[in-house]
């Protein structure tokens, strides 16, 4: 799975949905827990369900947490909705035992997990997370992981634990979506950020508005010579036999061909 860009809309606003598809971003998520007040949850659940059974496919969802009571109808519902979004993203996760649940709750049903880790102690059972079974990427909810250590939403200050978080993720092999820029009028910012993210180790970033996404998309896809060079690395690697081999005034081996066959899987879903 490969997700440059997330875009939330509050799902107390349908009326924004075509308006965050409209954009370039891989992904919209319909937002059930920050940005709907609790007496809203109702209304934009049930808006949310009727939108995914019926629009595009690109639109995924994020529940309130399983620890809480507006999680818990968020679960029964989806198991009587007709069309279940191909992701869910799962706030304030802390074990793997909150994924069992949705698990045992939709059976063969099940989409594909997103968990939000957001907490120190998220942080610890991160691992152990990631590989739970279902697990196809993670996001790293830097607003609750800052307010807990009493410290500014931005890079310094959550440098390691971002750096934790992608080690969790690269050990069982999924990917790692940051969270979005809160300043969204920055966009010199904001590419900065993602930047620093994508050399830290994430695959992607999420945003909060239509007008980050192709920020983010831009520093997470591929460029053309990026695609070119990858190509011609698997031509050459694929010439030696799969041997080690100089390329580009550098040795080609297997751990470098691991990236630029990265590159190539992007290449694909970009042009599918």
């Amino acid at each position: 799975m490969t997700l440059s860009s997330l875009l939330f809309v509050p799902g107390s606003k349908p009326e924004r949905y075509g308006k965050a598809l409209a954009s370039n971003a891989d992904a919209v998520c319909i937002d059930l827990e920050d940005s709907v007040p609790a007496p809203a949850k109702g209304d934009a659940r049930a808006a949310a369900i009727a939108a995914i059974a019926g629009c595009d496919s690109r639109l995924i969802l994020r529940i309130n947490g399983m620890t809480t009571r507006a999680g818990l109808e968020d679960l029964l519902a989806l198991a009587d909705a007709p069309v279940l979004p191909s992701l869910i993203l799962v706030p304030m996760v802390e074990s793997p035992v909150e994924i069992g649940i949705i698990a045992s709750v939709l059976g063969d049903r099940t989409p594909g997990i997103v968990p939000l880790v957001e907490t120190v102690k998220g942080l610890r059972a991160a691992p152990e997370i990631a590989a739970t079974p279902g697990v196809v990427a993670m996001m790293f909810g830097g607003g609750d992981f800052a307010a807990e250590l009493g410290v500014a939403l931005a890079w310094e200050p959550l440098r390691s634990a971002r750096g934790a978080f992608v080690m969790a993720c690269a050990g069982a092999a999924i990917p790692a979506i940051d969270v979005p820029f809160i300043a969204m009028d920055d966009m010199a910012g904001l590419s900065h950020e993602a930047a620093a993210a994508h050399a830290l180790g994430f695959s992607g970033k999420a945003a909060i508005h239509p007008a980050q996404v192709d920020v983010i998309n831009a520093t997470f896809r591929p460029t053309a010579e990026q695609i070119a060079e990858a190509e011609e690395a698997q031509r050459v690697f694929d010439a030696a036999g799969g041997a080690a081999v100089r390329f580009n005034g550098r040795m080609l081996e297997v751990p470098i061909m691991r990236r630029y066959q990265r590159i190539l899987a992007m290449r694909s879903k970009q042009d599918a």
